[in-house]
């Protein structure tokens, strides 16, 4: 594995230019956020990414949510996207030794979206219930 020490600002430039350079990034938690943010925007939404801060060593607890945090602008509206905080949940699971668990998850996620059920962020019409539902019907499949 190959590693590389960059500055926020040139790792942002990076994240535009040459994303496919990128495997995995590891930062502090104020430039993480700032560059988790801008490739979850770049992916096509801050509502699809997952995000997990964690404490390797497992000495302390980690903490698993999705990027886009509350979003006390759209509470209550139906417009949220519970991708991302989905996505968290498997992420937890596989930090947790349950890969099979996170994989429903995931598979979950993969045929909800293949299956056009997207909140409005993505292009979609469906409000966050129906998302919600469609992932928990996929999960009883």
């Amino acid at each position: 594995m190959e590693t590389e020490s960059v500055l926020v600002d040139a790792m942002s430039a990076k994240f535009v230019l040459r994303p496919e350079d990128l495997s995995v990034v590891v930062a502090s938690n104020l430039n993480a956020d700032v560059l988790s943010d801008l490739g979850s925007a770049l992916a096509g939404s801050l509502g699809l990414a997952a995000g997990a801060n964690l404490n390797p060593e497992r000495r302390f607890p980690s903490m698993f949510e999705p990027v886009h945090g509350s979003a006390p602008d759209i509470a209550g509206q139906g417009l949220a996207n519970p991708i991302g905080a989905v996505g968290s949940a498997a992420l937890m699971l596989e930090h947790f030794c349950l890969p099979d668990q996170a994989a429903r998850l995931n598979k979950a996620i993969e045929a909800t979206t293949a299956a056009g059920i997207l909140t409005r962020d993505v292009g979609g019409t469906a409000a966050t219930e129906d998302v919600t539902k469609a992932l928990i019907d996929a999960l009883t499949i």
